[in-house]
């Protein structure tokens, strides 16, 4: 798929450094010491030398390399192989071979295998999967775990207080099933591959193209061969290009190129600012006698202040072992630079009514995530010419329900039913180059997605109000309890952080080794990997910010809220001073550097595709 073969990039090097031996009279020992060392000092001095940061027109290493791609078409483009684009890519094979249509679907992935990089607690609401495959048990679906039991906790340090769950609460389980999320996406990638959707894990989308009117053309997928120090490998390869009709982006919470997409368009006008969480999740093998497959555990409160929003999980599956998933997820607004979510979570574990269901155990998994947690309010604007939003990354969360996988693939089928008429008609009557589908809007604002979310409006951004303490417990029933609830915390979550000066240190204590762990034994658990020589995709716009700000006014507040250990401040080698240090390879792709950053000087762009965690189901 990509072009003929050319000269090699250190043929061309080899070229230019003949020529500057034979003008400045350098023999070539000498011009290779002279070259190596400026190398060096570039790598050494730089923290970002990605190319959207220092453009290559302007690097010299770049001369002479050949930068054409690769062009295909397709009808639909679809970014994101998570469960809002594999529904969406389903549900317009299924319309094609139903009516008998010739439709070309193609969905990138930036995993280097479907699912590999998706995570969720996860509690399955089942109903959109009912629709889309009403004969889903005969398909094999990995819905394994049916909820039996729901518990609810609020804790204090060494205590329970129990809550009822009753009937129409947002918390209750009932009918839902308790699976590995990963599973279940690996599983309808199948299920899109056998209707013939051509799927491209290992493909990081990182670019949007536009048509000269403006309206969207597709997208360029990443390119690969290049150094940490941002000049050129001998083996590197331009990225392709996909066209298409329309292009659906369902990257999932706080995607890279939806960024692009809120400012070109302006889709955020209208709309209340994103508000997000991070959720970390670990998988427990543990004694048999302690496993109660089809138990749901939840619970607010201790580790966590009344000022900080988040709570747990801790859900009993039934995969033919005695297996339990259990998570932590912390709003991202809260104030204080010295919180660390990771070891709150470590902390979390000791309570008595958690640690012994895990004593005498062991952990098999370890992962972390961003969240979408506006809800109704934060909806941006969904349709652009040439495109369109789904999944997470809009934010279809029902934040008291903690499940947005049933309404991401909603969105998705609604988009795929929206865009179908419009992209199989024989004759286009488009005003842009990229066909715009407004539809597919109106079509989620009738649908019970739109009502579910509209009904819960209030829960989150009430928190901070002291009644709205109690509102995750309301009922879906009644939404007129929480109506009217001002948002307390306004703005991006980045601008919650208080100056270091103000806040007071946090004391965690040590892991135990088995109950609670260290930040790096865990990252190991989440099969993370990055070629080490690339330039890392954790972009500051200035390198100076981290230490002229965040450190000196906030306490380098990104060395605590990374669930994998990316970010360090170190000594510097020569003199005095401390500088930033970016372990790409441990990135988890989260995305809360991006988010929590209180310069908002931390671009995430997508690495190498393949890159990343590897789930496994997890």
């Amino acid at each position: 798929m990509f072009p003929a073969s050319r000269y090699s990039c250190q043929a061309r090097r080899c070229i230019r450094a003949l020529k500057i031996v034979q003008a400045e009279h350098i023999t070539p020992q000498l011009y290779t010491a002279l070259h190596r060392r400026t190398c060096s000092s570039v790598s050494t001095s730089r923290i970002t030398t990605h190319y959207t940061i220092h453009p290559r027109d302007k690097d010299p290493r770049w001369e002479g390399v050949e930068m054409d791609r690769f062009v295909d078409e397709a009808d639909v483009v679809i970014v994101g192989g998570g469960p809002a684009g594999l529904s969406a890519a389903i549900r317009l094979k299924q319309l094609a071979n139903k009516h008998e249509k010739e439709l070309r679907v193609c969905l990138v992935e930036k995993a280097s295998q479907i699912g590999a990089h998706t995570l969720s607690g996860a509690c399955l609401e089942p109903t959109a999967v009912f629709e889309l495959f009403p004969d889903w048990k005969e398909r094999g679906a990995p819905l394994n775990t049916s909820v039996t039991e729901d518990v609810f906790s609020i804790l204090t340090e060494t205590r329970r207080i129990p809550v009822p769950m009753l009937p129409g609460l947002p918390m209750r389980n009932h009918g839902n099933y308790i699976v590995k999320l990963g599973n279940v996406v690996r599983w309808l990638g199948e299920q899109a591959e056998e209707l013939g959707v051509e799927l491209y894990p290992g493909y990081a989308a990182a670019e949007v193209l536009f048509h000269d009117d403006g309206s969207v053309k597709g997208i360029a997928t990443n390119d690969v061969g290049i150094a940490k120090d941002g000049s050129p490998k001998d083996v590197f390869e331009r990225g392709m290009e996909l066209h298409a009709k329309i292009t659906l982006f369902g990257e999932g919470c706080h995607g890279h190129l939806a960024k692009q997409l809120y400012k070109h368009f302006n889709l955020r006008e209208n709309c209340e600012p994103q508000t997000y969480a991070i959720g970390l999740k670990e998988l427990w093998m543990i004694d048999e006698k302690k496993w109660r497959p089809g138990r749901v555990e939840h619970s607010v409160g201790w580790p966590l202040n009344r000022n900080t929003y988040g709570g747990s999980f801790l859900y009993h599956l039934n995969e033919g072992e005695p297996l339990v998933a259990l998570g932590f997820v912390v709003g991202l607004d809260y104030t204080n630079p010295y919180l660390n979510p990771f070891r709150e979570f470590q902390r979390w574990k000791h309570h008595p009514f958690v640690a012994r269901t895990l004593e005498g155990g062991h952990r098999i998994g370890y992962g972390a995530r961003a969240l979408n947690e506006g809800g109704f309010q934060s909806i941006p604007k969904l349709t652009f010419p040439g495109g369109l939003l789904i999944g997470c990354s809009p934010g279809f969360m029902n934040v008291p329900k903690i499940k947005g996988t049933h309404t991401a693939m909603k969105s998705g089928m609604l988009a795929a039913e929206a865009v179908f008429p419009k992209v199989t008609a024989e004759s286009v009557d488009s005003e842009t180059a990229g066909l715009h589908v407004p539809e597919y809007a109106e079509a989620l604002k009738n649908s019970w997605v739109w009502k579910e979310l509209y009904a819960v409006r209030n829960i989150r951004p009430s928190f901070h109000n002291y009644f709205g303490m109690r509102s995750p417990y309301l009922s879906r029933e009644h939404p007129h309890f929480v109506t009217g609830c001002a948002r307390s915390v306004s703005g991006l979550d980045a601008d919650q952080l208080k100056p270091a000066k103000d806040c007071t240190p946090i004391e965690y204590p040590k892991p135990d080794g088995k109950i609670s762990f260290d930040l790096l034994s865990s990252v190991a658990l989440s099969g993370t990997n990055h070629e080490g020589d690339q330039p890392p995709h954790l972009t500051l716009k200035n390198d100076d910010v981290p230490v002229s700000r965040n450190l000196a006014i906030y306490d380098g507040p990104e060395q605590r809220f990374c669930p994998a250990g990316v970010y360090e401040y170190v000594p510097l080698e020569t003199g005095d001073g401390m500088r930033l240090q970016i372990n790409a390879q441990n990135c988890v792709h989260c995305k809360t550097c991006d988010i929590k950053d209180p310069s908002q000087n931390i671009n995430w762009v997508v690495p190498e595709g393949g890159g990343g965690p590897a789930y496994n189901g997890l």
